[in-house]
């Protein structure tokens, strides 16, 4: 059985009772970077064979996995933090799975967009979660673009390097348009900043973002 086990996106307590019962009973742990799940597993005292799963070997590792599987033992796949195969690997090895016959589960649990969502105060009964923002500016600039564009809540990954300039281009094309920052979300720093981009960009400017960071952009229906 391979088991998909969501794990905290900060506070190392969001972890629900199953999860930690799955983590504890498994035979093997396929983790995005065995050293960041080790630092998890060792304070909920969870001794288990790690390997690697993460985008540079998913293809091979996918494969090793299910002759694990095919012999009986038993996965969980974890990522850094949040549900796997949300903007982190896992969607191959579950799809391996299906075509093998396999069995596979979904342990829900911390979900950051989940989280921002909520945070920002925008209507979360429809929305779009785009991943990351493209790095390079045109690809950013087109995906904002579509993003204002939309009538539902848009929710983006972005790199606190990158979010002064990903606030830029909202400034200039809907500068009225209500967005919020979440950053380190279930930290001890976290932190819901909502305003319109030139607002932000001026906060960000003055003092540059550090940690994870969340951008949720209100839909043009609810303005």
């Amino acid at each position: 059985m391979l088991y998909l086990v969501a794990t905290p996106i900060g506070n190392l307590g969001d972890i629900t009772l199953r999860a930690l019962e799955v983590l504890k009973s498994v035979d093997l742990i396929a983790a995005e970077d065995t050293r960041h799940s080790g630092i998890l597993l060792r304070h909920h005292g969870i001794a288990k064979p790690l390997v690697s799963f993460h985008e540079h070997n998913e293809a091979r590792r996918t494969a090793e996995l299910v002759i694990r599987l095919k012999e009986g033992a038993s996965v969980a796949l974890v990522t850094d933090a949040g549900m796997p195969g949300v903007s982190d690997p896992g969607a191959r090895l579950v799809r391996a799975c299906q075509a093998e016959g396999l069995e596979y589960t979904i342990l829900p649990g911390a979900s950051a967009p989940t989280v921002a969502l909520i945070g920002s105060g925008f209507d979360a009964t429809r929305y779009f979660y785009g991943g990351f923002l493209p790095p390079k500016s045109g690809g950013r600039e087109r995906a904002l673009r579509e993003a204002v564009a939309r009538a539902e809540t848009v929710i983006f990954f972005e790199s606190p390097h990158r979010l002064v300039r990903a606030l830029e281009v909202l400034a200039a094309i809907a500068p009225s348009r209500p967005v919020c920052v979440a950053r380190e979300l279930t930290k001890t720093f976290e932190e819901f900043r909502r305003g319109t981009p030139p607002e932000l960009l001026a906060h960000y400017t003055a003092h540059p973002p550090k940690g994870e960071i969340t951008l949720v952009i209100s839909g043009s229906d609810e303005n």
